[in-house]
């Protein structure tokens, strides 16, 4: 956990702002001497793709494979749609 004081996140923001995003650090804010606020890392964003990428690994084999011989067999949304000026 770094601290940092009050005046120094004033004039450093997008420094100290970087060092949450991108080095994970913990940051206290100190003004007069007492810690005032904290400042933790966000979570980090993922694609919807990102986020299925490892659901393989959470299933049986029995089941992945079922799950990706639906997803297969199942119709897609152009198989339901039609030229609406089509007459």
């Amino acid at each position: 956990m770094t601290e940092v004081s009050a005046t120094e996140l004033a004039r450093n923001l997008k420094k100290v702002l970087d060092r949450l995003e991108h080095g994970g650090e913990e940051i206290v804010v100190i003004r007069n001497n007492h810690p005032i606020a904290r400042m933790i890392p966000g979570s980090p964003h993922r694609t919807a793709l990102e986020a299925m990428a490892d659901l393989h690994r959470t299933l049986s084999p029995g089941a992945a494979e079922g799950w990706v011989a639906e997803g297969r067999s199942a119709r897609t949304i152009a198989d339901d749609e039609r030229d609406p000026w089509d007459s």
